[in-house]
């Protein structure tokens, strides 16, 4: 079966993007990250690892992986190659003014993967790649269209949270650690934490843990430990009026000059010009 990497379809000022994408051979995000818009990941067929905000799924056919804005997350292969999946972005600007309260209910507040009952699956399969077809083809009022089936598609994804509001996470023994190992990093992350102490501490070989650590995130401990930080650091920068360098030392820079180099590198901007960007 061939590759498929689809066009990605964007309505006004990319408020709506969505992608139909299938492959055949491992593949994965560069490394964790986030954005500042809505994602919704649909598995169609296959199946994929899914690290999300510490946790770690294990996501089938049928599955959807909701992400909120500023929510760290990334894919990778597991031990099944294939995969087929539509991916959509967009803003809650995107929505109708009195359809958004959607996105106050629960799988819309935290990042989560929601099992589709198979039952189900057909439906939201339809509504799926009606959005694509109606982006591919552009025709009058489509915009419009695509709207109504995005709403749609979340009210269904509500009424599937609220029969079953557990996520189902990772068979994998060494994922679940992995997840133990992000969550101690997100408790501790102002301490001076490295490779060797953690290893120690959750009784692994330093060697082991850095190659699966890397290949589930795509970070080294120490990057993912400055991402961590840098993320905090975005937090606080977006909802509070504390100084700069007072945020620096709050979430473990010693120096303010180590801190802005590393906070430009993870968000592309310095400290000041982010906070500009982002009303409190």
């Amino acid at each position: 079966m061939n590759d498929l990497i689809g066009k990605k379809h964007m309505i006004g000022d990319a408020s709506f993007v969505i992608q139909h994408m299938r492959s055949t051979s491992s593949s994965a995000m560069p490394r964790a990250h986030s954005h500042a818009c809505y994602e919704l990941y649909c598995l169609l067929e296959g199946e994929r690892v899914y690290l999300v905000n510490g946790k770690i799924f294990t996501a089938q056919k049928g599955d959807i992986v909701v992400i909120v804005p500023h929510e760290l997350h990334s894919t990778a292969s597991s031990q099944v190659k294939y995969f087929e999946r539509v991916l959509i972005h967009f803003a809650p600007e995107f929505l109708r003014e009195s359809d958004g309260n959607v996105l106050n209910f629960p799988p819309f507040q935290q990042s989560t993967l929601l099992r589709t009952p198979v039952k189900e699956q057909p439906e939201i399969e339809r509504l799926l790649v009606q959005m694509v077809a109606e982006c591919k083809e552009e025709n009058s009022l489509y915009d419009s269209y695509v709207r109504h089936l995005l709403l749609e598609l979340l009210i269904r994804l509500n009424r599937l949270h609220a029969v079953s509001p557990e996520a189902p996470g990772s068979n994998h023994p060494m994922h679940e650690k992995v997840a133990e190992i992000m969550a101690y990093i997100e408790a501790h992350y102002r301490e001076a934490l490295t490779l060797e102490q953690l290893a120690k501490h959750f009784f692994i070989s330093p060697a082991y843990l850095s190659r699966v650590f890397l290949k589930l995130t795509g970070f080294h401990i120490s990057e993912y430990v400055r991402v961590i930080r840098i993320r905090e650091a975005q937090k606080l920068l977006r909802t509070t009026r504390q100084k700069v360098h007072a945020i620096a030392e709050q979430v473990g820079f010693e120096h303010i000059s180590h801190f802005n180099k590393t906070f430009k590198k993870f968000a592309g901007v310095a400290p000041i010009r982010y906070r500009q960007s982002h009303k409190y």
